[in-house]
Formats: C-alpha cells, structure tokens, sequence
C-alpha cells in the first residue's frame, strides 16, 4: 500500500513524525530514505517529540545508532550513510538491535542492503519547490491510514 502527502513546512514534517510515534510500536522498523537535507533528521525529531523527549536530536552520521527512551518508547535512530559495506552491520551487532523492543528509524537503509529486516514503513521525502512530500509504503493499509 502507498500514499503520498505534502509537508508544506518543518512543523509539518515534525507533525507526520509525531504520527508515527503514536501509530507504530516495538519491534517495528522503518526506513527512512531521501537526499541529504530532505528532512529524514526532522521526521525522528518529531517522533521523539511526540513521545515526550526534550533533548536534542541530531542525526547520529559518526555514531550510525543513537538510542532514546522517551514515553516508556526504546527507540533507535540508525544513519547509516558513512557506511562503507553492509558487513560493517555484523561488526557492530546489529542484529541484536533488530531483535530488541525498540523502534528503529532507518536513515541510508540502502547502505546496509541485504542485512537489515523488512522495513514494517518506508518514507521516502523529496524536496519540492516549496516544503517536501513523503511518500509512504507499508505492507498494512492501515498504518498508511493512520498516517494520513
């Protein structure tokens, strides 16, 4: 299933993530896909936003996985643009993050082809002449519904 939405400004990109965070749960992944800049960063921002954190929230581009906890939510937020090969994954154990009761959010999930689960959503943002828009994939049509 797919739907595609305009998010006329950062506050609407915030506001889409803040949906998330109240449509997915543990164990789900996403992937988050797009150029540099296209808003991947700010979505997370809001999804964590909406879960009650307060601090701040940049892309982890050195660390490849930030971890939150925030409204009894584990959350990771995986950038995994710097990686060089997919086996890199292996090396730092990320199998174990996958099988854990977080929600991870997926920047560059293509950099790790092949050794990353099926994404339970994909949001792919594009710059527009003005704002973005996300296009959603999901394998379950009411999550996109949720989202909308």
């Amino acid at each position: 299933m797919e739907t595609t939405l305009y998010l006329m400004d950062e506050a609407a990109t915030e506001a889409l993530g803040a949906r998330m965070a109240a449509s997915l749960a543990a164990g789900n992944v996403v992937f988050l896909r797009g150029e540099l800049g296209a808003g991947k960063t700010t979505l997370v921002r809001g999804f964590l936003r909406e879960l009650g954190y307060v601090g701040p929230v940049k892309s982890p581009t050195y660390t490849l996985v930030e971890s939150y906890l925030a409204g009894g939510c584990k959350t990771l937020h995986f950038d995994l643009y710097r990686l060089a090969d997919p086996v890199e994954l292996e090396y730092m154990g990320a199998r174990d993050y996958f099988d854990s009761d977080a929600v991870c959010l997926i920047e560059w999930p293509e950099r790790g082809a092949g050794l990353l689960p099926a994404p339970d959503l994909t949001v792919h943002l594009f710059h527009q002449a003005q704002g973005r828009s996300a296009h959603l994939s999901a394998p379950e049509s009411t999550l996109l519904e949720r989202l909308r």
